[in-house]
């Protein structure tokens, strides 16, 4: 986190162009004091509206008077959606003495909320390492505002890590998911091709009676109305005739496209959102074909696609990028996501390499599943310490800030939720109250920071 964050407060940071706003920067602590407010000067400076020493007469950098009570308090309006530097210098010298930042939003942008996810991870109980109450809390302290668990063939991890914390106040949402993998037999139906069902309210897996199928009461969430199940003949003779029904270019195997199509329709009906996960996943060679990948971006059965994913070699997301990018120029666009994939989340290289900043009116799952579908969601690529991000420019613009200038502040709340939340899954005395103690923080946070 930047010094400055350590040593000043300053709010609201987001707030909406055009419209009068109050700015307060609150040192904190009597080391960072403003000894003398006459002696200095504010000046704000719009990021795009050039160096005033080289475009002096597009009156960049002009001075804002403020009223002083131990905080400096100023009343503005910031013409456009842009970010600002709020810049103190010492009177006399022109010295430069803090910056701070802060960013005005157009109007569809205001009201939604900045809130960083994951939509792709696994636990012990498919090929992870950790339970999924741990994994939920070792999320949490790394800053994430919401998740899903999506075992491989399995529904119900993550209707279990809901259970657990029902009954404590959170303000982690975890979501229902799987990793949906349907039954393959001969050479002629097979599907490897990877899908992620984030949020929807029934189990895709669930549908068919394989050797992963437990019960009927792990099949859905909150009660939701399923279909019913049916044998692995019954759905290979369904796939068949749905194949038949596409118009599935030559080159492309029928049976596995036809059963994209059909998973993806049937998280659609589910209510959550259909993933196209890492086509360039190096498993032996890449995991799927480039014929398929190609046809699958263009035609977009999917919801999202999972541009970046959790493997840190540059044939995966690098790819993936470039393809995205690719695909886009041609006139095909589609919302994106990245998510980690992760195995293992501590001691593992590929936890939390990537992720999704999500703009949602609120923190729940019918939000944040049709805010991604409405394009209001950005790839996070934390690879390196210097993070990247894949997606439009506009929110990659406003996801810098965020990332430099309110998420280091909200991560800090974060880490001690998620401290409790693993205290509370393993029984330690005390941890529910700790809980209830700390509950709405990051809500106030969020409110004292975006004005809207």
């Amino acid at each position: 986190m930047r010094t400055e964050l350590h040593y000043y407060d300053i709010y609201p940071k987001v707030f909406p162009a055009g419209k009068e706003v109050t700015i307060t920067i609150k040192p904190l602590g009597y080391h960072a004091e403003f000894k003398n407010p006459d002696d200095i000067v504010l000046k704000i400076f719009g990021l795009d509206d050039g160096d005033p020493r080289n475009y002096p007469h597009r009156g960049n950098g002009y001075e804002v008077p403020f009223e002083f009570d131990g905080c400096i308090k100023f009343t503005h309006t910031f013409p456009r959606e842009q970010q600002y530097y709020a810049r103190i210098y010492d009177k006399n010298s022109n010295k430069e003495l803090l910056e701070l930042s802060v960013y005005a939003l157009d109007e569809d942008l205001c009201g939604r909320y900045p809130l960083i996810g994951d939509l792709h991870m696994h636990t012990c109980c498919s090929d992870g390492r950790q339970s999924p109450a741990i994994v939920c809390a070792n999320y949490r302290k790394h800053g994430y505002d919401f998740f899903a668990i999506t075992d491989h063939h399995r529904y119900w991890p993550s209707l279990e890590a809901i259970d657990i914390y029902k009954d404590v106040p959170i303000e982690f949402n975890i979501c229902p998911g799987e990793e949906v993998h349907m039954p393959k037999y001969g050479d002629d139906h097979i599907n490897d091709i990877h899908i992620v069902n984030f949020g929807g309210k029934y189990s895709v897996n669930a549908l068919v009676r394989d050797e992963y199928y437990r019960n009927d009461k792990e099949r859905s969430f909150e009660g939701f109305s399923c279909p019913d199940t049916m044998s692995e003949e019954e759905f290979r003779a369904e796939i068949d005739e749905f194949a038949k029904t596409l118009d599935i270019p030559e080159g492309i195997e029928p049976f596995t496209y036809a059963c994209c199509v059909w998973v993806f329709n049937h998280i659609k009906k589910a209510e959550g959102l259909g993933i196209f996960c890492h086509p360039y996943w190096l498993s032996n060679v890449h995991q799927v074909p480039e014929n398929i990948t190609d046809y699958m971006l263009k035609t977009h059965p999917f919801d999202a696609f999972e541009v970046l994913g959790g493997e840190n070699y540059y044939e995966h997301n690098g790819f993936q990028t470039h393809k995205y990018y690719e695909i886009k120029a041609q006139g095909y666009n589609f919302p994106i996501v990245g998510s980690t994939d992760s195995h293992s989340s501590i001691n593992n290289e590929n936890a939390y390499v990537a992720s999704t900043m999500v703009f949602s009116p609120a923190n729940e799952r019918e939000a944040i599943i049709n805010s991604i579908k409405n394009y209001y969601s950005i790839a996070i690529d934390g690879i390196s310490t210097e993070f990247r991000l894949v997606g439009d420019f506009r929110l990659a613009r406003y996801a810098t800030f965020l990332l430099q200038d309110y998420f280091p502040l909200h991560d800090d709340l974060c880490y001690e939720e998620g401290r409790a939340m693993k205290d509370y899954a393993c029984g330690v005395e005390g941890a529910k109250e700790t809980l209830e103690f700390i509950s709405g923080r990051v809500r106030n946070q969020r409110e004292k920071y975006f004005a809207f």
